[in-house]
């Protein structure tokens, strides 16, 4: 959020970024499309090879002798096994096809994971049993062989809607949109138009209950509007003149007419949904040791199968009784609870992150939440609310009132969407002051603002750019350090100072207390003056902060900690932040109002509430500890059953038999269940 420092640049970075934002957002937009049509298939698929595989699976379990023997039935006919074999023969090549066709690809690449040792576990299970029905001796698996293709197919049915979920919540969103608009047209008149034909500058009516047609700027009116489906933000927020209105949101109690300002693919609802989109195609590294952990147990499986028919053979026992060892390892080293260990934490992290406002662009950095060692926060509108008051105003020029140098600066800063200039505005207007048109206005990088005013050339600028300039700071001009000064030059000589004050957040300092007690540091970084700073990190117990800091110099001073051994995250608005966000290990931009798109960041928040900050990253390190919790669980029921199936204990009369697996086989998967859904209890609201 550095052009809400009093650098006064925000206007100038704000267009070129919508610029290069739209670019971006249209020459992606095709992939995106078939990207998200070819996921969407690919759900249909597992849903509907899930279902029917279930529905098969239930007599296959009703007539398996082993559940029989658990539950205390018996259901036997003539020919029960040449059934159970026909319907498992359906689920093998049907339901089991999406996996014995990842075989084949991951064999290919020669990089075999989860894909594999589903497809070792059920070919091995599916071609003994079927031996067995046509005279092998030995017991049938196929009720497991079906419960496994079921639960996979599961996991990765869930696996595939958690990566959509969070989009099509939003495209939902963008269904309920308002199909037309009430456009103003010129002579005053409205006219209803379908939203499709809305232009950008266009000024249009919504009343009361009506939801907002499209992003844009409140011309006239004050309502209350309803963003809690956008944002998060479940208390209506309160819009009056000149603020900013979200597309989708809906106006509760006040008639409001808004000029229009972004539409279609420039809309906040699209920039967002890209970015989910974005964020689809991105695995993190968790999701990837899932996939390397397959690939240890495919070897190990093999490796204890083939051992374990070699041991078996050696000390004296039948072919056939080795061959049901061998065949119960192989099975059993395929947990049904590792296929939905990670997925099921992504669906609950991705539904629960959505809902409070929190657009994950990349989950590694998410996850790796749970490292960071230092945060840098931005002040103004982060840390303190960004809604500069005038405290105080003097000209310093005889020939201007202090009413005339505050009428000369808010003329300027009229064009300029910093909240300083806000500030001196909302001032100006209070005091019944008439604006005047500049001309030619310019930002000054990190240091102000220009424009020619009535044929004179005025400068509104910070202290640090007034000593530049080799000018004396008035003796008068800071009184307390918590206020902001801007200093007004009229052709290069002093007119007089403004004072603006920014209140601190309430919720600021419990946000610091949180990050503390997880042992963060705190820092911040401003481009306001050494004294506000200063003020304000004493007031939050800040661990350091550095004040008239420049868009670039963040960069620097993150490298500066990386090289201190510290595992940073930066706030950011994510507009002249983006060199920042890119070098801190955990880029987090702060979306203000419709400026959500950042292409650095990692982390999206779409509002600037320091709280936010915090959960987020009490959030990403709860998701790591419940994924690698789930793996524990999943792996930990191999580590157990796969030396019992091969009979290690088998001396003392103890050797896992399938049921007994199977039983553990459930309860793992259970518990993960279980364990990934306490994840929706650790976000605070």
């Amino acid at each position: 959020m550095e052009n809400k420092h009093h650098n006064h640049t925000n206007e100038d970075h704000k267009h070129s970024h919508e610029h290069h934002d739209h670019s971006n957002h249209n020459n992606g937009h095709e992939s995106h499309d078939h990207h998200q049509g070819h996921h969407a298939h690919m759900i249909e698929d597992f849903k509907k090879r899930f279902w029917i595989s279930l529905v098969i699976t239930l007599p296959i379990v009703v007539l398996a002798p082993m559940i029989q023997g658990l539950i205390g039935y018996e259901l036997r006919f003539n020919g029960d096994r040449y059934v159970q074999f026909v319907l498992s023969s359906i689920i093998f090549f049907y339901g089991g096809w999406p996996f014995l066709k990842g075989l084949a690809d991951e064999v290919k690449k020669k990089a075999p994971g989860m894909m594999t040792l589903i497809a070792l576990a059920i070919s091995v299970a599916y071609f003994y049993s079927s031996a067995v029905v046509f005279g092998l001796g030995g017991k049938i698996f196929f009720w497991e062989l079906a419960s496994l293709i079921v639960i996979m197919l599961l996991g990765h049915w869930i696996e595939m809607k958690s990566v959509m979920g969070a989009s099509n919540a939003l495209q939902e969103l963008a269904k309920m949109m308002p199909s037309t608009a009430r456009r103003i047209k010129e002579d005053g008149e409205h006219e209803d138009v379908p939203i499709d034909n809305l232009k950008g500058n266009d000024t249009i009516l919504v009343r009361p209950g009506e939801k907002i047609p499209a992003d844009g700027i409140v011309l006239e009116g004050e309502s209350h509007v309803n963003e809690s489906m956008l944002t998060g933000e479940s208390k209506p927020v309160t819009k009056h003149k000149n603020d900013q209105v979200i597309g989708g949101s809906v106006n509760d109690n006040g008639t409001l007419k808004i000029k229009v300002r972004h539409i279609g693919e420039d809309s906040y609802l699209s920039k967002v949904i890209g970015m989910v989109k974005e964020a689809q195609a991105t695995k993190s590294k968790t999701q990837n040791l899932a996939d390397k952990a397959a690939a240890w147990l495919f070897y190990i499986a093999l490796g204890a199968g083939m051992t374990t028919l070699v041991v078996w053979l050696s000390l004296g026992k039948d072919f056939e009784y080795a061959l049901e060892r061998m065949v119960t390892v192989m099975i059993i080293s395929c947990p049904h609870a590792l296929g939905l260990a990670v997925p099921l934490v992504v669906a609950i992290s991705t539904a629960v992150s959505a809902k409070n406002g929190l657009l994950i662009r990349n989950r590694t950095a998410f996850e790796n939440a749970r490292k960071i060692t230092a945060i840098i926060f931005d002040k103004t509108g982060t840390l303190t609310k960004g809604e500069f008051g005038v405290t105080r105003f003097k000209s310093t020029l005889d020939k201007y009132s202090d009413n005339e140098l505050l009428q000369i600066a808010a003329s300027i800063e009229n064009s300029s969407e910093h909240p300083i200039a806000a500030g001196i505005v909302r001032k100006a207007k209070a005091n019944d002051l008439a604006l005047q048109e500049p001309e030619n206005f310019q930002n000054i990088t990190g240091k102000g603002i220009k424009a020619n005013l009535k044929g004179q050339e005025i400068k509104i600028i910070s202290p640090g750019m007034l000593n530049e300039q080799g000018i004396d700071t008035p003796s008068d001009a800071f009184k307390t350090e918590d206020e902001t000064v801007v200093f007004v030059l009229i052709d290069n000589s002093l007119a007089g100072y403004i004072a603006l004050a920014d209140e601190i957040r309430p919720e600021s300092l419990s946000a610091i207390n949180t990050l503390k007690e997880r042992g963060i540091k705190v820092y911040m970084a401003t481009g306001d003056n050494q004294q506000v700073a200063k003020a304000v990190s004493q007031q939050l117990s800040l661990d350091n902060f550095y004040a008239e800091v420049l868009p670039e110099d963040k960069q620097r001073i993150i490298k500066e900690l990386q090289e201190k051994g510290e595992f940073v995250a930066m706030t950011g608005d994510g507009v002249n932040d983006a060199p920042a966000l890119a070098q801190a290990n955990v880029g987090i931009a702060v979306g203000s109002g419709t400026d959500v798109a950042a292409e650095t960041a990692d982390i999206v928040l779409v509002n600037s509430n320091p709280k936010d900050i915090a959960n987020l990253i009490l959030f990403g390190a709860a998701t790591y500890k419940k994924m690698m919790q789930n793996l524990w669980w999943a792996a930990g029921y191999n580590i157990v059953a796969v030396p019992l199936a091969a009979g290690v204990l088998a001396g003392v009369g103890i050797i896992l038999s399938p049921a007994i697996g199977a039983v553990l086989m459930s309860l793992s998967t259970v518990i993960v269940a279980f364990n990934a859904q306490l994840l929706k209890r650790q976000i605070k609201n």
